[in-house]
């Protein structure tokens, strides 16, 4: 396999990942703030999970697709963030190639896929929304697993070409990446060739799989509103806006650095900026997902009452 993934493309076994800072006591404090953030958001993805197996009451489609997006992100920040501890304490701070190539096809296909749950997600609001009565016909079991291996299928699929058409580059050295994982744009950078290509393929992805989703999710939301403000009863439509307000957060939060990311020439890339930017949509999002969806909503409250059995569920 790493003979075939090394082939005559490259004289590089490993990289080495700059991170953040060369300074240990630095390196240190953000240690400890990552570490915190790492395990904060495993517990509170995986205390959702648990929450929506348990209760009953949570076994529908909109909280089967918080349920998948809870695992897309566990999956998502272990990518990255366990391999960035061990560097920020380590004084080695090599990824074999073949390792590089694993993380970036990894990180890739669970954030493709994702984005695209995140337009599964808005469609399923207006369904709840502008057909409430035909709600559970309409999003069926069948159609949430439909629709979920639906971003499946683009995420594994995009997120190969994606990285075979960056791997297939030559890299001869050096072999130092200016970034704390093995992400696109930052290991283009070392190519011993031109990356005008890669370029354009990611501008044209990042449109098909960035741009085409959050069009989706706008014309979905405008639909939404439309209806919302048909509504007679205030209290009606603050009920019906409130459960929008958490998932436009999070699409907002994700989507907007990741076109800055993946949609502009390389050229123009600080990666000052770009290690900021991969911040946000890797560790900060899937840090506040569940704060998001859990801090105001009745439902995972009363089911994290009932399945601790800390006091009565309130009504």
């Amino acid at each position: 396999m790493q003979d075939f993934l090394l082939g005559n493309h490259s004289s590089l076994t490993e990289f080495i990942l700059l991170g953040f800072s060369g300074n240990t006591k630095i390196n240190v404090i953000l240690f400890s703030v990552f570490l915190f953030l790492y395990l904060v958001t495993l517990l509170g993805n995986g205390l959702i999970i648990t929450l929506i197996c348990k209760d009953s009451r949570l076994h529908t489609p909109m909280y089967f697709f918080l349920s998948v997006l809870s695992i897309l992100d566990m999956g998502y920040i272990t990518t990255t963030v366990p391999q960035m501890l061990v560097h920020l304490v380590s004084k080695k701070k090599t990824i074999s190639y073949v390792g590089c190539v694993a993380q970036m096809y990894i990180f890739l296909m669970l954030g493709i896929t994702e984005s695209w749950l995140f337009a599964i997600m808005a469609y399923d609001r207006y369904v709840a929304i502008c057909h409430s009565l035909r709600y559970n016909v309409i999003m069926s079991p069948l159609l949430c697993g439909l629709m979920v291996a639906f971003c499946g299928f683009w995420g594994t699929s995009c997120a190969l070409i994606y990285t075979v058409s960056a791997m297939i580059l030559p890299y001869c050295g050096p072999n130092e990446i200016n970034h704390f994982f093995c992400e696109v744009p930052a290991v283009l950078k070392l190519a011993c060739a031109d990356t005008s290509l890669n370029d354009q393929v990611d501008f044209i992805l990042g449109f098909i799989l960035l741009l085409v989703p959050l069009s989706l999710i706008i014309i979905v939301y405008i639909n939404i509103f439309a209806a919302i403000l048909r509504i007679r009863s205030s209290q009606g439509r603050l009920k019906a806006f409130s459960t929008c307000a958490s998932h436009i957060t999070v699409v907002t939060m994700f989507s907007i650095p990741c076109m800055v990311m993946y949609m502009r020439p390389g050229s123009k890339a600080s990666p000052e900026e770009d290690k900021k930017l991969a911040l946000f949509y890797n560790v900060i999002s899937a840090f506040l997902n569940p704060i998001i969806y859990s801090l105001r909503n009745k439902d995972v409250k009363r089911a994290f009452l009932k399945v601790t059995g800390w006091g009565n569920a309130p009504k």
